[in-house]
């Protein structure tokens, strides 16, 4: 039996308030932010990546048009980054489980991509989450068990607040090296281009 793998949806549909342009398009060694990401996920992807975008993100689509993956607009993006949670959720309802990745982890690795995945798959009505401290934070597998609270999320605070609620024995928290720093601004964005990127597995 092959074992099961989530779906995959990046999150892509935010303002770039700090950046001051489109975080997504930023490139890294050659490499949009976005492009990486979805390089980064396509060997664990059975299914089309889905990635959840601006509306008329025309620039985003040509970007991936070389790539295995569905995008899905999110109009409602002015309210928060729950709103393309919740867009990425309804496009996978029918899916076992999503995995969720923010496209702005310029150094995301398949080693920890796999860790991620492996630890959801010792108990798969878990959370399998990157650790920061004592929280759970994206990259994050999410069951479909929880999907109908996670449908109900609202601000800019993505799914943290709903998994901060659940038993620990209900999250199963991964240390994720390669995530550990995101592109907020031009500083990110050049430290993230000094950085070197951990090698696959």
């Amino acid at each position: 039996m092959v074992p099961p793998l989530p779906r995959m949806v990046v999150l892509a549909a935010g303002f770039s308030a700090r950046l001051g342009r489109p975080k997504a398009l930023a490139r890294v060694r050659g490499s949009s932010l976005i492009e990486r990401t979805l390089r980064v996920l396509a060997p664990f992807a059975t299914a089309p990546i889905i990635v959840v975008v601006p509306p008329r993100a025309v620039r985003l689509r040509a970007e991936l048009r070389a790539h295995r993956s569905v995008l899905v607009a999110n109009p409602l993006r002015r309210d928060g980054l729950s709103s393309s949670v919740r867009r990425g959720l309804r496009q996978a309802r029918y899916e076992a489980a999503v995995l969720l990745v923010p496209m702005d982890f310029p150094c995301l690795g398949p080693r920890d991509i796999a860790r991620l995945i492996m630890r959801w798959r010792g108990a798969r009505r878990r959370v399998a989450a990157r650790r920061i401290g004592k929280e759970a934070v994206a990259p994050l597998i999410l069951p479909r068990r929880l999907y109908g609270r996670a449908l109900g999320i609202t601000g800019d605070v993505g799914l943290k607040a709903l998994v901060g609620l659940l038993p620990p024995q209900d999250i199963a928290l991964v240390s994720l090296p390669s995530a550990a720093f995101d592109v907020d601004t031009e500083r990110d964005l050049e430290r993230a281009r000094r950085h070197r990127r951990p090698r696959g597995p």
